[in-house]
């Protein structure tokens, strides 16, 4: 848990953020998400005035943002038309050189929700946002302050 910061560079920058989709680096990376929410049903109790709720099942969600530089995505889920859901393991670094470590996050199961063909606008660099569905998570290093 979050201890004392005793300065302020202790707080870690993306800026130093690595991901890889099945072993192999995604270097055009600049964004990264993964977040798990839970679906709940609503629990009325008697005598209790407030609703409460019941955690029913979970989705595990998140997006990929890289800057276009090739046509690496399209190659992986072109077969999309055809029917194919590929999936994928997605393992994200963060290891600032100033902060308490470097933590590592493995998604997996990772199915792209859509493949964009084709998106461009003139004088403007080209960035693709990749959301996807995964069913299981795992912390593989975590930063422990002592």
């Amino acid at each position: 848990m979050a201890r004392t910061i005793d300065r302020a560079s202790r707080v870690i920058s993306g800026t130093w953020g690595q991901l890889w989709i099945d072993g192999e680096q995604l270097v055009e990376c600049v964004a990264f998400q993964l977040k798990f929410s839970k679906n709940k049903e609503k629990i009325y109790l008697c005598g209790q005035f407030v609703t409460d709720t019941k955690a029913m099942s979970a989705d595990g969600t998140g997006s990929i943002t890289i800057k276009k530089v090739d046509s690496g995505q399209i190659q992986r889920e072109i077969d999309m038309q055809n029917g194919v859901d590929k999936r994928y393991t997605l393992v994200g670094k963060l290891a600032d050189p100033d902060s308490y470590g470097s933590e590592r996050v493995a998604a997996y199961n990772v199915s792209f929700d859509d493949l964009t063909l084709a998106d461009w606008k003139s004088n403007t660099a080209g960035e693709i946002t990749l959301p996807f569905t995964f069913t299981r998570a795992e912390l593989l290093d975590a930063i422990e302050v002592d």
